[in-house]
């Protein structure tokens, strides 16, 4: 039973290898988001966003990127989902995002000379979020985790929101209709 599991898993990741090698150019874009987030949009999918609604949702980052010099992922993911919005035909204007960072996330705020005081190396989270900021996303960082990590809060980036908490922040919009999204 254990050999034909394996087996199973090997034909498994040998036919995802040969679907990705076979994916056309132009198969993942960022449309909005340019450089992040990418997405393939599927026109004729199901559950697709209303372009007349307004969508409120506030992302909660918890998590650091693997590697000091990586985009953290949910940080991308919110890029994602900006894209796949639009994507979708839902106008910027329809879309009231709200990032908060805290926890191992707290880092990916940092201005990029503290951040390479820190790390050794360039902030790389600094230019999605200034896109993020230009299409209308709040990126914010939780007071709480900046002090709990020893960061000053004057180390925090300028297109950074410096918010209560993250507890207080993610409870609030939550009170204003927004919908949590853990990342």
């Amino acid at each position: 039973m254990r050999r034909l599991s394996v087996l199973v898993a090997v034909a498994g990741l040998a036919f995802s290898a040969c679907a990705v090698a076979e994916q056309p150019a132009g198969f993942w874009n960022t449309p909005t988001i340019e450089g992040y987030g990418k997405i393939h949009y599927l026109p004729n999918a199901a559950y697709k966003p209303d372009p007349k609604q307004t969508y409120k949702i506030v992302f909660a980052l918890t998590q650091a990127a693997k590697s000091p010099d990586q985009v953290n992922p949910a940080l991308d993911r919110v890029a994602r989902t900006v894209n796949l919005y639009v994507a979708a035909g839902v106008p910027l204007k329809h879309l009231k995002f709200v990032a908060v960072a805290s926890g191992a996330a707290t880092q990916l705020v940092l201005d990029d000379a503290h951040y390479q005081a820190a790390f050794k190396t360039a902030n790389p989270n600094l230019p999605l979020i200034e896109k993020l900021r230009k299409a209308g996303v709040d990126v914010a960082v939780c007071a709480q985790a900046v002090a709990e990590h020893d960061f000053q809060y004057e180390w925090v980036d300028k297109h950074v929101t410096l918010a209560l908490s993250a507890l207080t922040t993610v409870t609030t919009l939550e009170h204003q209709g927004y919908d949590l999204m853990a990342l």
